[in-house]
């Protein structure tokens, strides 16, 4: 609406070059819900056109200039009144002036550099949009449009398998093993779990894939935990020398890949928490960390196949004996 409520008298509309032929992509809003966007990636150019419909014919716009921007920035929203750019390219498409008739201005961004993956988490937003604006005595004209980027990363050359003892003193002694530390988006989970001491009554097993966002920095750190899956992968009691596999498929899951130090403003990161619960419902946990990843669209080969192929790498690795110094398993109530 304009300054005394008269409305505008031109709609702006942004319109992207390759519309028709790029992909989209789904990405979750602020409250909760998905729309698709437009899909770019880091260095790809963005070009279209900036279109202006007078919606009176008749009548002349004035205005002092017409610009587009590129703009790439971190919202905190405990900060909301600061938005932190780190991506903003400016290009003007028109002088002062006044618009007679509808027309149309085209704008390119040429190799844009799109360092970050776009996020919305439960207390900041990392957004990628255009925003074309003509600039007027008492309000500007101003129409946005979002996009979403994606970053891509190739194999890890170092993917390791995580190997670890852990344990209560007298009572419970297990070792687990996962087959990689680093996983892309749609990959498979295989690992096994071996009792080598059971001396308190457990029923329940799972695994659960825990989201960590980390933002501000110094005394003003916020860590907001989601539990984004749980896995059961055992009910009953476990006996000595029982081995537990594991196999957790990724596809299903909201996730993005694992995001560190962003523009010193946040951190995103996954944690694989194996949980036993006793008989009388204590809680004991092990968290470790994994490394997520996105990679490119490459030729897709069935679910059930890459978990094949990754229990057949995972049996002929080193047995489970040559694992990391013990680590104590921790209950609900900081028992060790």
């Amino acid at each position: 609406m304009s300054f005394f409520g008269f409305g505008q008298s031109v709609e702006v509309e942004i319109l992207l070059n390759d519309a028709e032929s790029r992909k989209r992509a789904e990405h979750k809003t602020e409250d909760g819900k998905k729309e698709k966007y437009f899909l770019f990636y880091d260095g790809e150019t963005v070009s279209g056109k900036v279109s202006l419909s007078l919606k009176n014919p008749n009548k002349r716009l004035e205005h002092q200039g017409i610009k587009i921007e590129f703009i790439g920035q971190i919202e905190l929203y405990y900060d909301r009144g600061n938005h932190h750019e780190f991506v903003s390219l400016v290009k003007d498409l028109a002088r002062p002036g006044e618009i007679t008739q509808s027309q149309a201005f085209d704008f390119e961004f040429t190799h844009v550099e799109k360092p970050y993956e776009s996020y919305t988490g439960q207390n900041v937003k990392l957004r990628y949009f255009l925003r074309a604006t003509i600039s007027r005595r008492l309000n500007d004209v101003v129409k946005e449009m979002d996009i979403v980027v994606h970053t891509l990363s190739t194999y890890p050359e170092l993917n390791s398998s995580i190997k670890m003892e852990v344990g209560i003193e007298d009572c419970l002694h297990i070792e687990f093993e996962y087959n990689k530390s680093k996983y892309h988006l749609k990959d498979v989970i295989v690992g096994k779990i071996y009792f080598l001491l059971v001396r308190i009554k457990i029923k329940h097993m799972e695994i659960d894939i825990i989201k960590r966002e980390t933002t501000g920095t110094g005394p003003n750190v916020y860590h907001e935990n989601d539990t984004i899956a749980k896995y059961e992968i055992m009910d009953g009691a476990p006996v000595r020398g029982e081995s537990i596999p594991i196999r957790l498929f990724l596809a299903g899951y909201e996730l993005t890949p694992t995001m560190r130090d962003i523009n010193k403003k946040f951190s995103v990161r996954y944690y694989l928490n194996l949980v036993l619960i006793d008989e009388e419902e204590r809680r004991y946990f092990k968290q470790q960390e994994v490394v997520l990843w996105r990679k490119g669209d490459i030729v897709r080969k069935s679910a059930s196949h890459q978990a094949a192929v990754a229990s057949q790498r995972f049996e002929g690795t080193a047995s489970l004996s040559e694992v990391r110094t013990p680590n104590p398993l921790s209950d609900n109530n900081g028992r060790q």
